[in-house]
């Protein structure tokens, strides 16, 4: 018969993908509905406005520039936290292994007073940087950079953790045995295999990053067209009751993180064959 389809081995396909389609629908497609049709209330010109003030292109500016750098760095980071923990032994390890996630457990605004206290001009870190290099942290773009960095760690040292304890160890051991040195059974062997986690890593990191508001408020300073983030001037529109001014920004935010994150899964997509093979 030629409309005949064969009958799926798990049950219950057609109720499981209606669920599924009904809570995609509500809780993720209708809210984001909502906000790409909200600016355009103002009508094409004025929304346009809006999202190209100079104020504006600055926060964005800081906020994605500082996500993709916080995001870049937390993946060495994370792969050496990784290795550490899952290769080595020693004493405090699981310590330490409980610390890594906190960031996720510390509320953002009780990060951010830290942050701020350790690296202020009159901090513990912050001062003596301060007085023997001329650095200042706190109140600057390195501020926010240092806070995203902090939040997203965790989720590049979780995706990869996994990954690196299924990895046999006979692959290296194989490599060495046909002349390898340490450094090329690094590059051509487990950073290939590491590869699409380290970008699932940098992926979530970069996404947790560019909306984060409660830590970095504080260790910002928020200096309009300096150290001001996009999410903060959406609070600002909205305490302002330019409610499609907010969503205006919050749609320019959306559109720019969709097109990070496709381009992330797109060049995931073009390394899981090479990790397979």
């Amino acid at each position: 018969m030629t409309g005949w389809r064969p009958r799926s081995a798990l049950p219950g396909f057609g109720l499981s993908l209606g669920v599924t389609l009904l809570w995609l629908s509500a809780i993720v497609l209708l809210p984001l509905a909502a906000l790409a049709l909200r600016p355009w209330e103002l009508g094409v010109a004025s929304a346009w406005e809006s999202v190209t003030q100079p104020r504006v292109l600055a926060a964005l500016r800081l906020s994605f520039g500082a996500a993709l750098a916080a995001a870049a760095l937390d993946v060495p980071l994370g792969l050496l936290i990784a290795w550490v923990l899952v290769r080595y032994r020693f004493p405090g390890r699981r310590l330490a292994d409980a610390m890594v996630d906190l960031p996720f457990a510390l509320p953002t605004a009780v990060a951010g007073v830290a942050l701020t206290a350790l690296y202020a001009p009159n901090g513990w870190v912050g001062e003596p940087l301060g007085a023997s290099l001329g650095w200042r942290i706190a109140f600057t773009p390195w501020g926010v950079l240092i806070a995203l960095v902090f939040v997203g760690l965790p989720f590049v040292v979780r995706t990869v953790e996994p990954v690196l304890r299924d990895l046999p160890a006979e692959a290296e051991e194989a490599a060495a045995t046909l002349g390898a040195t340490r450094a090329q059974a690094l590059r051509r062997v487990v950073l290939p295999a590491l590869a699409p986690a380290l970008l699932t890593g940098f992926g979530l990191a970069f996404a947790r990053a560019v909306g984060e508001y409660g830590s970095v408020i504080f260790i910002a300073g928020n200096l309009p067209m300096l150290t001001e983030i996009a999410p903060l001037l959406i609070v600002i529109r909205l305490e302002e009751f330019d409610y499609a001014g907010a969503a205006a920004v919050g749609l320019a935010m959306l559109v720019l993180a969709f097109g990070v994150l496709l381009a992330v899964n797109a060049a995931q997509r073009r390394l899981r064959p090479w990790a397979r093979a």
